[in-house]
């Protein structure tokens, strides 16, 4: 006996070993792939893949596993399904003033989170983007109640997962250097960010920042914005030297939060970037200087050291952006993509999973950008992202008194759900677009339009994307199609516009 029991204690200590061995090594190779940088993912623009692509190529070929959409998109949403990659969905500015009772927040929940909960990760809801930069006030005053009553409604839904947010520009400081002096806006700090502050220490929510380097620093500090090798910026009163400007922002916003009390509340880096193309002789915009930034960047976030004073902190970040965005304003705006519109590299910061970007491993071929015609390309006319359920109604109104055919949005239609005025505004407009001719100014809506080339067609509800499409599509079984009449061209603005009427 005593003979087997040494026996087998002899063979039970290699074996301890290895499963200890095995389960250090497992939970290391797990840390380190728990990555906490994720990306925005914008779409101003016109040759985009489409949302399924962009979710199975960031799942197959990319270590990202969270984005940012500055809006509901319902196709986004759909196509992050059960992909594992969780999604910060966001309320438009315009849309703000009227979340703030919780009669409009819960049916802003219905229409927006309850259809795609929980199949899509939404992990945050983003109320606005950078609402204190705009000088609004009534955006400002209605902020902090829209979050509020957001989180009221997600608890009335029985969702405990999802958390409510608002991103903050680093303007909202009045002093950030040296980052001990950090504070907020004299008149801001106790009226507008302590009750902030007090909201997500009570909900367990982040308070979101967009840090960029990028637009805070001089010629003499590029290398410190970059990551590069620099002298550094001594903070006496801490004694910490900062050798990144980053960290100097990062712990800015600390100290102004800590100064009111709040200093245990967490951050979340909602954007930061660096363009790799700019305007000519425009001061530190170039790849090498992309490259720097966001590569470093990322090696830095996921080191888990944190900064001088939040050591050992891991800081959830999302660089901006994915893709180059070519109907952005400026060269330079165009250019703060990681990947081009068919999704190779624009360089590599360490997000790939292989040495290079492969193409999409699913999807079909009408997914892809494509032309109607020869030299004729598809685009649809949708909604502006900060576009307000206000002035989309008042585009609904406009079209479907025009002459366009509304009835795929009413209800029974293939259209009419989701029944949210962003839906139904996003087919009238992208309708009266391509009737109209298909001209750049028939999706302007008094600026809350603006065209893709990612079709907007989802299960039954199909998008035309021009007057030979809508000539094969049929409701019900009923034919229908454009035609224009002498009687039926009007002068509008000392131009020809032919309003489509319907023949049933």
């Amino acid at each position: 006996m005593l003979l087997h029991f040494l026996s087998s204690e002899k063979m039970a200590k290699p074996r301890t070993l290895f499963l200890l061995l095995f389960t250090f090594y497992y939970h290391f190779s797990s840390s380190s792939a728990a990555y906490t940088v994720g990306v925005n993912y914008g779409t101003v623009a016109n040759n985009l893949p489409s949302p399924s692509q962009v979710a199975s190529f960031l799942k197959t070929q990319t270590t990202i596993d969270r984005v940012k959409i500055f809006d509901t998109n319902p196709d986004i949403l759909r196509a992050f399904a059960n992909t594992g990659i969780s999604v910060t969905v966001t309320v438009g500015n315009g849309d703000i003033p009227s979340l703030a009772k919780l009669p409009a927040a819960q049916s802003w929940i219905a229409a927006n989170i309850l259809p795609f909960h929980p199949q899509t990760s939404i992990k945050y809801i983003a109320v606005g983007n950078e609402v204190l930069a705009t000088s609004d006030k009534v955006l400002i005053a209605h902020t902090l109640p829209a979050m509020k009553a957001l989180t009221s409604a997600l608890e009335l839904a029985n969702i405990t997962t999802i958390h409510v947010a608002t991103p903050h520009s680093l303007g909202i400081l009045s002093s950030s250097e040296p980052p001990s002096t950090g504070r907020f806006r004299k008149g801001y700090d106790q009226r507008i960010f302590a009750p902030f502050l007090d909201y997500h220490r009570k909900t367990k929510s982040p308070f979101m920042v967009n840090p960029y380097p990028y637009f805070g620093f001089k010629a003499e500090t590029l290398n410190y914005a970059l990551f590069k090798p620099n002298s550094g910026v001594f903070d006496a009163a801490t004694g910490n030297n900062y050798t990144n400007m980053f960290d100097a922002q990062l712990d800015a916003v600390y100290s102004a939060m800590k100064r009111l009390g709040y200093g245990d509340v967490d951050i979340v880096v909602a954007e930061t970037g660096w363009p790799s193309v700019g305007d000519p002789n425009q001061p530190g915009v170039s790849m090498e200087n992309a490259i720097s930034y966001n590569k470093n960047l990322v090696k830095h976030v996921n080191s888990g050291k944190g900064t001088p004073l939040m050591p050992n902190r891991t800081f959830e970040t999302y660089v901006f952006s994915l893709f180059n965005e070519n109907l952005k304003p400026s060269v330079s705006e165009r250019n703060f993509g990681l990947f081009k519109p068919d999704l190779t590299p624009v360089y590599d910061v360490g997000v790939l999973r292989n040495d290079k970007a492969l193409a999409p491993t699913s999807g079909t071929a009408a997914d892809a950008p494509s032309s109607s015609s020869p030299g004729r390309e598809r685009r649809w006319c949708v909604p502006k992202s900060d576009a307000s359920d206000d002035a989309l109604q008042k585009n609904i109104d406009y079209v479907c008194s025009n002459g366009v055919d509304c009835k795929p949005i009413q209800q029974g239609g293939p259209c009419f759900v989701p029944d949210t005025v962003k839906s139904h505004a996003s087919y009238a407009m992208n309708a009266f677009y391509q009737a109209s001719g298909r001209h750049d100014f028939d999706c302007d809506f008094n600026h809350t339009g603006v065209l893709t080339s990612i079709d907007p067609s989802y299960e039954a509800c199909d998008y035309p994307f021009d007057g030979l499409k809508w000539q094969q599509k049929s409701v019900a079984g009923i034919s229908r199609r454009l035609y224009c009449t002498v009687e039926e061209i009007l002068i509008v603005a000392s131009g020809l516009m032919c309003i489509p009427f319907f023949l049933f």
